[in-house]
């Protein structure tokens, strides 16, 4: 298949799962929340954030499953492809063995952690113990989504992901409807995942002949993946540390209640950035392609376009936050939880400096070349929680919005793009120069667009605010395509063909 159309067959499926996960979240989270409560919100966040805590165990043995078998695939090396899936289930099984002691053990501890009101007692217990169990055995599970994307099939991923998105948010609608409680949408909202890794297994079944057996494990091959996967395990829990101690720290520290005013910030940018993620999620195996082959030039071509692409969906996303920010969540889960603003705020500088450099992680990974990232990432969740709890103190949820937001502002701006184009020996400016100023300078018709609009009339429902992000978005892409089919190589290729095309249409 075609390197270029694969990409946007991929990248397409990515959007589309995202929009669907994205448009899912942003109806289900409102719904949740206004039929359980404050405290039933709160304590569903803090469970799946104590639980996200669990993807520590992987120790970086999916990242070097998406590698290796990109990379056995290029070179067509079926029997040590056979062994990596082998030992990888193995290490896994024995991790969620493991996990499912952990989980038994803390849902006997949860309400003498953490600040749950006494009535909720029974439930955080029994929440923890369904959500827990569903993460443990999802490990061995995982293996086959890994070979998946290892693959390039991200599309037959992303299909089976929307699907199950779907079918658990109409249940979820349905038990809440019915007066069903918490727990109920815990139980729907695990079974689905595992059915989806099921779907992925009889794919995987289905493209390879893999055999499976004791005879295929050893230690050569474990190894291998060991020396690969621990400094993906070290990002793992910097990753954790990161993003997830926020409202576990909220939860020790404040109440329950506070959590849901602080993720309702945290969310509205982890949904609109969903589609960065799409883009970026398909350069490891790319790039672990170029680099066993050798291919440096696309390499470095594919650190330029696909942190530009990053950031041309970044930028206007981000815009379209600041300006329309607050009227966002007025209208999506009411007036009352308007100061989370101010966490939206805060959290979204940060974000855009790591995000519009999604492609540069990956490549990272598909290079094996990981090691200092992982270091410097350890060192910011740690700064990150000492920030947040120390600031937790005086400013409470905006003080830990604040802990998150200054190590990862600063490892984004003087780390990561200054490693990456040392490593591909490609100069700091021209990276900027090539990767950013382009989608920057498309931004700017569309925040004057907005803030005309924000002058004429304050949207107050869903209708008036569709209707002035749709207008900057239109503004955002017509420029887009204007400078596509006027400085872009295969936008000129596609410019000529249509004037050629018009001039025999017409006879001219």
């Amino acid at each position: 298949m075609n390197l270029k159309f694969r990409a946007f067959k991929n990248v397409g499926s990515n959007w589309f799962g995202a929009v669907v996960s994205l448009l899912v979240g942003i109806f289900l989270s409102p719904f949740i929340l206004h039929r359980l409560g404050d405290e039933a919100f709160g304590l569903w966040i803090l469970i799946f954030s104590l639980t996200g805590y669990y993807g520590i165990f992987d120790f970086g043995i999916r990242s070097a499953i998406v590698k290796y078998v990109a990379e056995f695939e290029a070179t067509e090396d079926l029997d040590q492809l056979t062994k990596i899936v082998n030992v990888s289930i193995f290490v896994y099984g024995c991790i969620s063995l493991a996990l499912l002691a952990v989980v038994g053990t803390g849902s006997l501890y949860v309400n003498s952690i953490f600040r749950i009101p006494a009535g909720f007692h029974h439930t955080a217990r029994l929440l923890l113990l369904i959500v827990g169990s569903e993460v443990a055995l999802s490990f061995p599970l995982s293996v086959f989504a890994g070979i998946l994307e290892g693959l390039q099939r991200f599309y037959f991923v992303n299909l089976t992901q929307a699907v199950a998105t779907l079918l658990r948010a109409l249940l979820i609608v349905l038990a809440l409807n019915h007066g069903m409680g918490l727990l109920t949408v815990a139980f729907v909202t695990v079974v689905f995942p595992l059915l989806s890794y099921v779907v992925y297994a009889w794919k995987v079944m289905s493209i390879i002949p893999l055999q499976f057996g004791t005879r295929f494990l050893g230690w050569a091959v474990f190894r291998q993946m060991n020396r690969y996967s621990f400094y993906s395990f070290i990002s793992t829990i910097a990753y954790r540390l990161r993003y997830q101690t926020d409202a576990v720290i909220i939860g020790v520290m404040l109440s329950a209640s506070a959590i849901t005013y602080f993720s309702i910030g945290s969310k509205l940018l982890n949904y609109s950035f969903l589609l960065v993620a799409g883009v970026g999620q398909i350069f490891t195996p790319m790039s672990s392609q170029f680099s066993a082959s050798g291919d440096h030039d696309r390499l470095k071509k594919l650190f330029v376009l696909g942190n530009r692409a990053c950031a041309l969906i970044v930028f206007p996303i981000s815009a379209i936050l600041i300006i329309l920010g607050k009227p966002i969540i007025d209208v999506w889960v009411g007036s009352r939880y308007e100061s989370s603003y101010v966490i939206l705020l805060i959290l979204l500088i940060p974000s855009v400096l790591s995000d519009i450099q999604g492609s540069s992680r990956q490549i990272l990974y598909g290079m094996g070349r990981h090691q200092v990232l992982a270091v410097v990432n350890i060192g910011e969740g740690v700064v990150n929680i000492i920030l947040s709890v120390i600031f937790i103190h005086y400013w409470g949820i905006v003080g830990d919005a604040l802990g998150t937001a200054i190590p990862l502002t600063l490892t984004s701006l003087f780390f990561l793009p200054r490693h990456l184009c040392r490593l591909l020996k490609v100069s700091l400016r021209d990276f900027i120069s090539h990767a950013y100023v382009l989608p920057l300078a498309l931004c700017m018709p569309l925040v004057v667009t907005l803030l005309f609009l924000q002058r004429l009339f304050h949207p107050h429902n869903l209708l008036q605010l569709a209707a002035q992000a749709t207008i900057g978005c239109l503004v955002y892409v017509g420029g887009a395509i204007w400078a596509f089919v006027s400085w872009e190589p295969m936008g000129l290729d596609l410019r000529l063909k249509c004037r050629q095309y018009m001039r025999q249409a017409f006879g001219r």
